[in-house]
């Protein structure tokens, strides 16, 4: 059963849940909704799907009447699990949705950027991804940039934070400096523990 909330209360839909519930229903999905036709991009508050998903425990969706593909495309990001958006064939034929409703290219590309926004939620993930591995070599790292003998020290004259990402984090920039280098170091060698004195 799907349950459009339009001009609903809060009371009213726990209403119509529990109504729902007690006469049988399972499987019961609510869809978001501002009853205006066509509805203004800031009175659609689609903040309101993962509270109503919270407190009822369904699948929740957005009943759409925005112009255009915006709106449900932020939906999905938000747990929107459906979309009801009016369809037309032709916005020139006239009639009471026409305005509000998508011509079946629209529609297209509103089916295509919501599975791009599902596409791209993904998971909770920190770190590097096996896409983003070949572009570590954009990250700044320590680097010497001018040769140097054993016993030199490191200074901000010979020590920079360049590309690529192969040498020390930067974070490291304040401990190496004012240390002395365990051996000869060539210019443009990536900074690593092993080539830095340790007093």
């Amino acid at each position: 059963m799907i349950m459009s909330t339009g001009m609903g209360t809060i009371e009213e839909i726990e209403e119509a849940v529990t109504t729902a519930r007690a006469a049988g229903a399972k499987q019961i999905a609510l869809l978001k909704c501002t009853s205006a036709y066509p509805a203004p991009a800031e009175d659609m508050n689609l903040r309101t799907i993962p509270e109503l998903a919270r407190r009822f425990e369904v699948p929740v969706g957005l009943s759409d009447h925005t112009m255009g593909i915006a709106v449900p495309v932020a939906a999905v990001s938000l747990g929107a699990t459906i979309i009801e958006k009016h369809l037309t064939l032709s916005r020139a034929a006239g009639g009471p949705d026409s305005a509000f409703s998508l011509e079946p290219g629209e529609f297209k590309a509103m089916v295509d950027g919501v599975r791009i926004a599902e596409k791209a939620l993904g998971g909770v993930h920190f770190g590097i991804s096996e896409r983003e591995r070949s572009s570590r070599v954009f990250r700044r790292s320590l680097f010497v940039v001018r040769d140097l003998k054993k016993g030199e020290r490191f200074t901000a004259d010979n020590v920079r934070s360049i590309r690529p990402g192969d040498g020390l984090h930067t974070r490291h920039m304040a401990e190496v400096l004012g240390k002395t280098a365990a051996r000869d170091v060539v210019q443009g060698t990536p900074l690593s523990w092993d080539l830095v004195e340790p007093k």
